[in-house]
């Protein structure tokens, strides 16, 4: 018995010894952590971005002591730092980034009796690494917004996250240091909620829609379609037809089911006309679970976007054709002013996504027609027919210092154009592409915003018929809300300056952001989900740098 208990109190012993051996803020626990951090370092995948902040720095503020673990195991902390890893997907991030499997092993090792110095700086550092991460993939982003969208350009701010994880891990406040990491904009938090209820759809099975029999190309209202019983079952799913509708029993394409369709196509950038054409079944035969992929490349653009002081702001979405005025960018649900838009032409002429001041708005302007309009559209017409440059009220500039203009075209001219010596210029009046007005960003892309004078373009629903620059369908009542603090700006002088055919230039008191973005799935303020088609296939470019950051190349 006596040779038992000594054992037993031997044992004892080694274990309090290997404890306090262990103990964080031991000298051989420190050091693990030193050594750690320094390989987090020096190791890309667990640097959490090229703007800070990194393992290191976290370390050092702290003498290297461990954050995640004190003399008794794991702090609270530890466990609701895996939570919110574990549920990354309901923030539109995947938990496979992070390892949270791989996390939640090394923490029970470094909780356990049997863990050494170096178990437990091992999992102290490797929380941190993923925590960090984590934390700046919901503030900014997986990806740089230049691999998409080479014009974007955010503003680089540190969030500080190093010294605010530390706080967080000190007051047992991880839950609320990642809501407070995402972005405040309205549409972010809807976009989450949305993509919570496509998550939950995408899990219902549906039968597949037929394809159209033989040739037909549509099924008109009245018409008969084996797949109407399908129709109803996704539309209802999908919450475009009411709960308690039957499904019709003859296969006849009639009402409700007519005005669920209008309402779907409404909402899937289609002209709501009700026909059941190939493009609105091809739309609802997109599986939901792509739908719930559009959600999250879109709440990751949304990362991307800084947050604006108080004041207006202007938003352009470009698959949706449509802008957006706010008389303050702290509340984006309640825009003053909404309109159609025309943007640039996919592939050929795509207008940039970027953001830009906007400064001042020119009346009557003069249309300084861009290089490659020139080079590809008007020197060649003008070779077919000088008279070519009359007719459109165009005339030539010199780029000298003398800034002569002509209307006179002959070899001369034309060489001088393709040299560089002269450009082309429409003069204001009712035939000038702008259309009498111009809203003036100044950026190194020449992209502003103007009327046009073919209000027929806007009558499609997919408008992308520029070269680049966005015109709008109501540049009058642009010009009032941008010139709402210049009281001597009113409607009736606005509508005159359009039309005086001379050129007048009003300077904002204030300059106004315009954020020009692209995303392909919106939460609309009712939250109806709006799904749009990848126009300039920025959706599949920005999935491609998503895998490469996924393949180790952050």
């Amino acid at each position: 018995m006596k040779r038992t208990l000594l054992a037993l109190a031997a044992g004892l012993a080694h274990v309090a010894m290997t404890l306090a051996a262990t103990a964080p803020g031991n000298g051989a626990v420190d050091a693990a952590i030193e050594r750690e951090a320094a390989k987090a370092w020096e190791r890309p995948a667990v640097v959490v971005s090229d703007r800070r902040p990194w393992v290191r720095e976290f370390y050092e503020a702290a003498a290297y002591a461990p954050a995640w673990f004190t003399p008794g195991g794991a702090r609270p902390a530890a466990a609701a730092a895996l939570e919110q890893l574990r549920a990354a997907d309901r923030r539109g991030l995947d938990p496979a980034d992070y390892g949270v499997d791989r996390l939640a092993a090394k923490v029970a090792a470094a909780s356990a009796a049997t863990r050494t110095p170096e178990i437990v700086a091992g999992a102290d550092v490797a929380l941190t690494a993923a925590m960090l991460r984590f934390l700046t993939d919901l503030h900014d982003g997986r990806v740089r917004p230049q691999a998409v969208a080479p014009h974007f350009r955010k503003p680089v701010t540190d969030p500080g996250f190093d010294a605010k994880l530390r706080a967080a891990i000190a007051g047992d406040r991880i839950a609320a240091l990642t809501d407070a990491a995402e972005p405040s904009f309205p549409l972010y938090a809807r976009l989450k909620r949305l993509l919570a209820q496509y998550r939950s759809l995408a899990a219902q099975p549906l039968p597949p829609l037929p394809l159209l029999p033989g040739k037909r190309t549509k099924i008109a209202p009245g018409e008969t379609w084996e797949g109407i019983a399908a129709l109803h079952d996704h539309l209802r799913l999908l919450g475009d037809l009411p709960g308690g509708v039957e499904r019709p029993a003859d296969n006849r394409y009639a009402e409700p089911l007519v005005a669920a369709v209008t309402r779907f196509q409404d909402r899937h950038g289609l002209a709501p006309d009700g026909v059941l054409g190939r493009a609105t079944i091809a739309e609802l035969s997109v599986p939901l679970r792509q739908r719930v992929d559009q959600i999250t490349l879109s709440l990751e653009r949304l990362r991307w976007l800084p947050e604006l002081p108080p004041g207006p702001m202007i938003a352009v979405n470009i698959p949706s054709f449509r802008l957006w005025a706010f008389a303050d960018a702290r509340a984006p649900d309640r825009p003053v002013l909404a309109m159609p838009v025309i943007v640039g032409r996919a592939v050929r002429t795509e207008t940039p996504v970027f953001i830009g001041d906007m400064r001042y708005v020119e009346f009557s302007p003069y249309w300084n027609v861009p290089p490659n309009i020139l080079r590809n559209e008007i020197l060649p017409a003008l070779r077919r027919d000088p008279a070519y440059l009359q007719r459109q009220d165009m005339e030539l500039v010199s780029t000298g210092r003398d800034r002569s203009v002509t209307a006179s075209v002959d070899a001369a001219a034309l060489a001088a154009l393709e040299s560089g010596g002269l450009r082309v210029r429409q003069r204001p009046g009712p035939r000038n592409a702008l259309d009498g007005i111009k809203f003036v960003l100044p950026n190194t892309m020449d992209i502003y915003l103007h009327g046009t004078p073919a209000p027929a373009l806007f009558k499609p629903a997919r408008r992308d018929f520029s070269h680049g620059c966005i015109r709008v369908n109501d540049p009058a009542a642009l010009a009032r809300f941008v010139l709402r603090d210049r009281p001597e700006w009113t409607a009736a002088r606005i509508d005159a300056a359009m039309a005086s055919g001379t050129m007048t230039t009003a300077t904002l008191n204030d300059s106004i952001p315009v954020v020009v973005f692209y995303t392909t799935a919106i939460a609309a303020a009712d939250d109806r989900a709006l799904f749009l088609p990848d126009l300039y296939g920025h959706d599949r470019k920005l999935e491609a740098a998503l895998q490469a950051v996924r393949s180790g190349d952050r």
